[in-house]
């Protein structure tokens, strides 16, 4: 069992060892004490496939090898692979006998000298263990999968949910192929790639879109020798030469054939839909009015405002200050942000102490050239903690997290408004109510939440704000779903919508 889980944005900093650090990197007996831990430290993949190969093969013996994860953002530094790679080659080789192999992936990674180290991961695991022993990986479905990964593979499972709350039910899924794939013999993947590179936000599954209705079509395919099929939109920000959206399908006894006319078969069908994967944004001032209206009059309903464009879920800094700005300006009362990355500003209301005013001074540091701007503004310390929750609600529900030393101050604007803003030190989005609760936040106090966020808060906060009710917000940033305003070096073209003119096949 090991993993290398990681979301890479061309555009942003370069992820260190560092991040690895304040993330997951975990190897050895270390690892399998996380697994079997009630509340792990890890995703709910990992500790889930172990639980059901309990079932399944009773008697089976964990080799925990190495668990390396960050959040999302740059290229990972490449000395810090190449140490990564080079450890786990160790541990393979120290493992004896290795019936076969469980890998926690994302599957949009890059490196800064390499365009798909997800592909050196699991060639290297090939090479070691060789051609006949099965090897099944969960990905993300924001994965970019290349030819490389797909033929070192025996089976490729990919999430079905998105917002990703399906972790703990694809790793049971991937338990089942390894065992199917011991009895049966050799699996394989059947890739096909179409020129479609649909922004994150059309990417939601939700009854309606499109995707929704695709994964459901994908399904019926299910049996005979098919093991799995995954429709897997990818990570256009990656802007990798193995970007666009894949069709996986997975096949034992080695039924090449039938794997890639099935997978022929749903590429057309996702083809045929690729004018629905838009992505409506409210222009920033209109989204402001909504918020400003919401806080005048009680009898609208509950507000979220997702500023798509800084996610840290997707290399954003988490620290842009448009948005925040401009409610301030407009007057808008009854305002939650959750949560704004400024581990500075956080040691500094700390040290203040709760019940302290002072001015804030948001992202200080800022060049002042584009978006990576500063703001200051009259603060109050409302509340102060350590950072550390329990999820509760979502994707990281039942798992322990931390955002680091975290405020809550409560922020005056120039017109009198007057607005709450949750200050952390680990950058990351907002994926759980915990995250609030920690600090003190009532949500029945708040009419407007604002979210630094692409879709991963709809499955926590749903019970908050209705759809119609949740407006992406078009702010600059470093995961802006404006495609078309990137300057892109390696992503294949054309490609649709990109390129209006995109054919297939």
């Amino acid at each position: 069992m090991a993993g290398f889980f990681i979301e890479c944005n061309r555009w942003s900093p370069v992820s260190t060892k560092d991040d690895f650090r304040a993330g997951t990197d975990i190897a050895g007996t270390a690892l399998l004490e996380q697994v079997r831990s009630n509340t792990p430290a890890l995703l709910p993949d990992m500790p889930a496939f172990a639980a059901e190969m309990d079932k399944l093969i009773p008697h089976w013996e964990p080799i925990t090898l190495r668990m390396a994860g960050a959040q999302p953002g740059g290229p990972v530094d490449h000395c810090f692979f190449e140490a990564f790679l080079a450890d786990l080659e160790q541990r393979l080789l120290n493992a004896g006998r290795i019936d076969a192999v469980y890998l926690s992936m994302h599957g949009a990674a890059l490196t800064t000298a390499i365009d798909d180290p997800d592909a050196r991961v699991i060639a290297l695991v090939r090479k070691i263990t060789g051609p006949a022993t099965p090897i099944v990986a969960v990905f993300d479905l924001h994965a970019n999968v290349g030819a490389a990964v797909a033929g070192s593979l025996s089976a490729l499972v990919a999430y079905r949910t998105n917002p990703h709350v399906d972790l703990a039910q694809r790793g049971q899924e991937a338990a089942a192929h390894i065992a199917t794939l011991l009895d049966e013999g050799p699996g394989v993947v059947a890739l096909v790639k179409l020129p479609l590179v649909p922004p994150a936000p059309s990417q939601l599954i939700a009854t309606g879109r499109p995707y929704h209705e695709l994964l459901q079509i994908s399904q019926q395919f299910l049996g005979d020798t098919i093991l799995n099929v995954s429709l897997i939109g990818g990570f256009a920000l990656a802007d990798s030469p193995h970007g666009g959206f894949s069709i996986c399908v997975s096949a034992k006894r080695a039924d090449q054939s039938r794997a890639h006319a099935v997978a022929h078969t749903l590429a057309q069908k996702v083809w045929e839909q690729r004018h629905r994967f838009a992505t409506q944004l409210t222009p920033l001032s209109e989204a402001v009015q909504v918020a400003v209206q919401t806080g005048l009059d009680s009898k609208e309903p509950h507000l979220i405002l997702a500023d798509v464009a800084d996610n840290p879920g997707g290399g954003g800094s988490g620290h842009t200050v448009d948005l925040l700005e401009a409610l301030l300006e407009a007057g808008a009362h009854g305002v939650l942000l959750g949560v704004f990355t400024d581990p500075e500003l956080a040691a500094q209301a700390h040290a203040l102490g709760i019940g302290q005013r002072f001015r804030a001074c948001f992202h200080r540091h800022a060049t002042g050239i584009g978006f990576d701007r500063s703001l200051c503004a009259d603060a109050l310390v409302l509340a102060l903690h350590h950072g550390g929750f329990l999820g509760r609600r979502g994707m990281v529900a039942g798992t322990r997290r931390s955002m680091g030393p975290t405020a809550l101050l409560e922020l005056t604007g120039p017109t009198g408004s007057v607005l709450r803003i949750i200050v952390i030190s680990i950058r990351q989005q907002l994926l759980d109510p915990a995250q609030l609760d920690i600090i003190g936040s009532d949500l029945s106090s708040v009419r407007t939440l604002v979210v630094k966020s692409r879709g991963h808060f709809r499955a926590a906060f749903d019970d908050f704000a209705t759809e119609d009710r949740i407006l992406e917000v078009d702010c600059p940033g470093l995961t802006t779903p404006n495609l078309s305003t990137l300057e892109w070096q390696r992503l294949p073209r054309p490609s649709f919508p990109l390129d209006a003119h995109a054919r297939w096949p």
